[in-house]
């Protein structure tokens, strides 16, 4: 699995490329190795810059685990993707996501749990899809987006299951900008590494103050 997820270091920040040459979807291996690249980003750099593969972000879970309905296998993929989010949302460093493509369901949740966020310009699906497909949205993705989205779209965004393309999800509250899909990774790097030069200390102490609560709440929630 550790060719899904792979780690470069482009100045002061760590680029984390997703792709599993599939949905980049979110199971036991997937998640252990991006909690394993983010160690090392707390060690080498001051930023971390996330990628999809051209055309997609990621599809969410693993939907294998999810139809092979096994309860327990379920909720342990869910509650380490939860801890995996929570994480990204309160890193002490800069977090920049660019969204290469789709970001549907737990890929949109990685949206919400990042600082700074890049769509690609095309007809590309930003959004929470659970109720459309038989899913209840998780508390971990309603505290997100509660916290993320804005007021005037939240239902629509989330029981609503609406699905947008990246020129909305700006105004939605998934995206900060879009750029041209030639140009997105290196705006994203631009971007985490003009964010490296933040005083570290001050950003992870002022992160930890406006998002911490959230994460306590959600993590003492979690099996």
């Amino acid at each position: 699995m550790s060719e899904a997820i792979t780690y470069q270091a482009h100045g002061d920040t760590a680029v984390i490329v997703l792709d599993d040459g599939k949905a980049n979807a979110f199971g036991h291996a997937f998640i252990a190795c991006f909690n394993a690249q983010l160690d090392r980003a707390e060690k080498e750099a001051k930023a971390v810059a996330i990628l999809g593969r051209p055309g997609l972000l990621s599809g969410g879970f693993d939907l294998k685990v999810i139809n092979g309905g096994d309860p327990k296998e379920i909720n342990r993929m869910v509650n380490a993707g939860a801890r995996l989010m929570m994480r990204i949302y309160g890193h002490p460093q800069p977090v920049v996501v660019g969204a290469t493509g789709h970001a549907v369901a737990l890929g949109a949740f990685l949206l919400l749990a990042a600082d700074y966020r890049i769509g690609t310009e095309g007809e590309f699906k930003i959004g929470l899809n659970e109720t459309a497909i038989g899913l209840s949205l998780p508390e971990f993705g309603i505290a997100l987006a509660t916290d993320r989205l804005s007021r005037r779209h939240l239902s629509q965004a989330t029981i609503g299951a609406t699905l947008y393309d990246p020129t909305h999800a700006c105004d939605i509250g998934y995206l900060d900008t879009v750029s041209t899909p030639s140009a997105i990774r290196d705006t994203v790097i631009s971007r985490a590494n003009e964010m490296a030069k933040l005083d570290g200390p001050a950003f992870a102490a002022s992160k930890a103050t406006l998002r911490g609560e959230t994460i306590r709440k959600v993590v003492a929630g979690l099996g």
